[in-house]
């Protein structure tokens, strides 16, 4: 595995790569939901390129950027494990610029839900994600792939959309949510979660589970459901519950093969999200 800490490093080392590009980009503190999405590139493609960037520009003052967790060493043997091709370490001074041109999300669908939660997030994050698939595309391999976690749901359609508004060449895979063995997805910010904190954070899936069976019941309007999930969540600070389709507008009544139920919720400090796609 080459692991590269400079731009110029990364360019050389994708000029020599024939064939099919998977690209998984991180922010590291590397899980089994990350490793589900090398593997899956892995599977798909000739090379593999892993990036580990803790962005700043998608966090707000006041968020866990400088807690983040980060531990480089374990990533790197991790990615090594999964056969990794390319691992891309850079710098913030190595990503942006002090007068930086920026990109923002879409005024609708980047600010409902995670965006109005968090403004300025998702812009942040389209930024370096563009700036992450230009670099990895910049030698225009065969074919490039790009994968990201569906438990990011939100996340995923502002790049999917990204994509289609700046015609990209790459193909965005979505990749399933993984959990753990009671049902908790796996996310970097679980380590925050004290031992009475991680029995409360099951109430999120659980009241997922919840919403599905009274799907499979033919109950189809949202209100109903949203009742039940909230008195599962009792034990957690709720956000939101919230139902969309795959275009992310509000919908009243379940469209099966076009809903997502998203919740986001704090437990203790830390802030959970979670969804499932029905």
């Amino acid at each position: 595995m080459n692991v590269i800490n400079s731009i110029e490093s990364l360019l050389t080392a994708t000029q020599s790569l024939q064939g099919s590009i998977g690209f998984v980009p991180t922010m590291g503190a590397l899980h089994e939901g990350h490793l589900s999405l090398i593997r899956q590139a892995r599977a798909e493609n000739d090379h593999v390129v892993v990036s580990i960037f803790v962005n700043p520009t998608q966090f707000l003052a006041g968020e866990d950027l400088n807690k983040y967790p980060r531990k480089e060493e374990a990533d790197k043997r991790i990615c090594q494990l999964a056969g990794v091709d390319l691992l891309f370490m850079p710098s913030a001074e190595m990503m942006y610029e002090p007068d930086e041109l920026r990109i923002e999300a879409p005024a609708k669908h980047g600010y409902i839900l995670e965006g109005a939660k968090r403004p300025g997030h998702f812009g942040g994050m389209l930024q370096v994600v563009m700036k992450l698939l230009n670099l990895i595309n910049y030698h225009k391999p065969t074919i490039l792939r790009a994968y990201f976690g569906k438990k990011d749901a939100q996340q995923l359609a502002l790049i999917q959309q990204m994509v289609r508004n700046y015609f990209i060449n790459v193909e965005i895979i979505p990749c399933a949510i993984i959990r753990d063995n009671e049902g908790l997805a796996l996310s970097s910010r679980n380590v925050y979660l004290t031992a009475e904190e991680r029995v409360d954070a099951l109430s999120l899936s659980r009241s997922l589970k919840r919403a599905t069976k009274m799907v499979m019941q033919k109950i189809y309007n949202v209100e109903p459901i949203r009742e039940v999930m909230q008195q599962v969540m009792e034990p957690v600070e709720i956000e939101y519950i919230a139902f969309v389709n795959r275009s992310f507008e509000p919908i009243n009544k379940i469209e099966v093969g076009n809903t997502i139920i998203l919740v986001a919720a704090k437990v203790g400090s830390t802030r959970l999200i979670d969804n499932i796609w029905i």
